[in-house]
C-alpha cells in the first residue's frame, strides 16, 4: 500500500492567524482612529478658544494704546506691547495704512473671506499655512475705531504633537496586529493539534493499523470527538478482524477443496479417457449420456484447476518466471495448438519483452476462449506496441455486454446474463485480470450491445 502522508494544518492554521491579526487590528484601528480624530479635535478647538480669548485681550489693549485715527508712535508702541508677550505676529490696517510684527507677513498674506468678516464688525478667525507654517489667524476691529488687527498664531508644535501621536498610535496597532498574530498562532496551533492528530490516526488506520487510537485528554468538544474516533476504530478493527478472518476461511475452504478433489478428479478423467476411447462401440441409447459424462468430467477438471489457481494467487505463492518471449509468435502458437487458428486472425507486430511465458499464454487462452465462447467465430488478435508499452487485444462481434453490467466482468463466478452463460466456470476473466496485475500489467474491457467487446492486457516493456 502506498504511504500517506498525514493532512497538513498549516494551510488552515494560517487562516485563524490571519482571522485573529485582522480582528485585532481592525480593532485597533477603530480605538487609535477614533482616539486621533478626538484628541485633534480637542487640541484644536482648545486652540481656537485660547486664539479668541487672546485676541480679545489684544484688542482691549490695542483700544487703550490706539487713537481714533492712530498715528505711527501709536501702532509702534502696541507692537512693542505686543512683541514683549512673544506669542504671535501681528498685522494691522488702519487709514489704508498697513503695519506689521513680522517682515514675512504683510496684507497679502490675510485671508480674503476672514477680512470680509472683520470688515462686517466681527471676531472671526480662520486656519492657514503660509510658507510652511501653520497660522490660525483671528481677525477683529479695534473698539471705537476702524483700525482692523489679525493676530498669527503659530500652530506648528500642535501639529507636531499630533504627528507624534499618530506615529504613536500607529506603533501600537502594528504591535497589536502583531500581538494578535501571535496569539492567533498559538490558539490555532493548540485547536488544530487535534485535528493533526485525528489526520495521522486516520492515516494510520487507512495502512492497516488497527490498533491506532486517540488519546482522550478533555471533556471538550474534541475530548468527545477523540472518544467518538476511539469507538469508530474499535468497531472497524472489530468488523475487519471478522472480515479477514472470514476471508481466509473461504481461501482455505477453496484450496482444501481443490486438493481434496483433485485426487479422485485424476481417477474420474482417467476413467471418462477410457469410456471416451469407447464411445464409438456403444449402443446409441448409452452414448448420448457417456458423452455428457466425458463433457462434464472435462468441465470439473478445468474448474478444479481454475480454483486451484486462485487460491494460489490468494494465497501469495504464484512465482513468475522471467525470460525473453516474442509475443505474437506465442500467442500464435497458443491459438494453433487449441485448433483455434480457423475462428482466429491475428494481426503481430514484432513484439519481443520479458516475461513469464506461460502465465501471458493463460492471460491470452482465456480471452480468446471467453470470446469464442460468446462470440461462436470471428475473433481477431491484435499485438503490438505503443508509448505505454505492449499491448494484446481481443475483440469479437458477439451481441456486446450492457453498461449496467460491464464493470463486473472480472469479479469470480460473474456471468453478464444469460445469454452469454456458456460451459464456463466463471473464472476465466478473474484469473487473467490477476495474472495480468501479477506481470505488472493490467487489462481492461470495451463493449457495445450489439457491436461486441474488447479485452485490453496491456504489459510494460522492460
Amino acid at each position: 500500500m502506498a504511504a500517506r502522508l498525514p493532512v497538513r494544518t498549516g494551510r488552515l492554521r494560517r487562516r485563524l492567524t490571519l482571522a485573529f491579526m485582522l480582528v485585532a487590528g481592525l480593532s485597533a484601528a477603530i480605538l487609535a482612529v477614533s482616539s486621533y480624530l478626538l484628541v485633534r479635535e480637542a487640541r484644536l478647538s482648545d486652540s481656537v478658544d485660547r486664539g479668541l480669548e487672546q485676541s480679545r485681550f489684544n484688542l482691549v489693549l490695542a483700544s487703550e494704546t490706539l487713537g481714533a485715527s492712530p498715528t505711527t508712535a501709536q501702532t509702534t508702541e502696541l507692537l512693542d506691547a505686543y512683541e514683549r508677550r512673544g506669542t504671535f505676529a501681528v498685522v494691522g490696517q488702519t487709514n489704508g495704512r498697513t503695519f506689521s510684527s513680522s517682515l514675512s507677513l504683510g496684507p497679502a498674506q490675510l485671508p480674503p473671506d476672514l477680512k470680509r468678516l472683520v470688515g462686517a464688525g466681527r471676531l472671526a478667525y480662520e486656519r492657514r499655512e503660509i510658507a510652511g507654517t501653520r497660522y490660525l489667524v483671528v481677525g477683529g476691529r479695534v473698539p471705537g475705531s476702524e483700525t482692523q488687527l489679525y493676530y498669527f498664531f503659530s500652530e506648528e508644535r500642535l501639529w507636531d504633537e499630533l504627528a507624534q501621536l499618530r506615529n504613536i498610535l500607529l506603533s501600537v496597532l502594528g504591535a497589536i496586529v502583531l500581538l494578535g498574530g501571535l496569539v492567533g498562532a498559538l490558539l490555532a496551533r493548540r485547536l488544530l493539534r487535534p485535528v493533526a492528530r485525528a489526520s495521522v490516526a486516520a492515516h494510520s488506520l487507512a495502512e492497516g493499523l488497527l490498533d491506532t487510537r486517540l488519546p482522550v485528554e478533555s471533556r471538550d468538544e474534541f475530548g468527545a470527538w477523540a472518544a467518538s474516533f476511539n469507538e469508530m476504530a474499535e468497531a472497524l478493527e472489530t468488523k475487519i478482524t471478522a472480515l479477514s478472518e472470514a476471508q481466509a476461511r473461504e481461501r482455505r475452504f477453496t484450496s482444501d477443496v481443490s486438493h481434496e478433489l483433485r485426487t479422485p478428479l485424476t481417477a474420474l478423467v482417467a476413467e471418462a479417457s477410457l469410456l471416451a476411447e469407447h464411445l464409438d462401440r456403444m449402443p446409441d441409447e448409452a452414448r448420448r449420456p457417456a458423452e455428457l459424462l466425458v463433457n462434464d468430467v472435462a468441465r470439473l477438471r478445468d474448474l478444479v484447476e481454475d480454483l486451484m489457481e486462485i487460491s494460489r494467487l490468494d494465497a501469495g505463492e504464484a512465482r513468475v518466471r522471467i525470460e525473453p518471449v516474442d509475443v505474437g509468435s506465442l500467442i500464435a502458437s497458443a491459438v494453433r495448438s487449441r485448433r483455434w487458428d480457423d475462428r482466429v486472425t491475428i494481426d503481430r507486430d514484432e513484439v519481443v519483452m520479458s516475461t513469464d511465458p506461460r502465465r501471458l499464454e493463460r492471460i491470452v487462452a482465456n480471452l480468446v476462449g471467453n470470446a469464442l465462447e460468446h462470440a461462436g467465430r470471428d475473433v481477431s488478435v491484435r499485438v503490438g506496441k505503443d508509448g505505454l508499452g505492449a499491448f494484446v487485444e481481443v475483440t469479437d462481434t458477439g451481441p456486446g455486454i450492457s453498461p449496467d453490467r460491464l464493470p463486473h466482468v472480472f469479479e469470480r463466478f460473474y456471468k453478464a446474463d444469460s445469454s452469454r452463460a456458456g460451459p464456463g466456470s466463471g473464472l476465466g476473466l478473474a484469473i487473467a485480470l490477476e495474472n495480468a496485475r501479477l506481470l505488472g500489467g493490467d487489462l481492461d474491457v470495451w463493449s457495445e450491445v450489439g457491436r461486441g467487446t474488447r479485452f485490453t492486457l496491456r504489459l510494460p516493456v522492460t
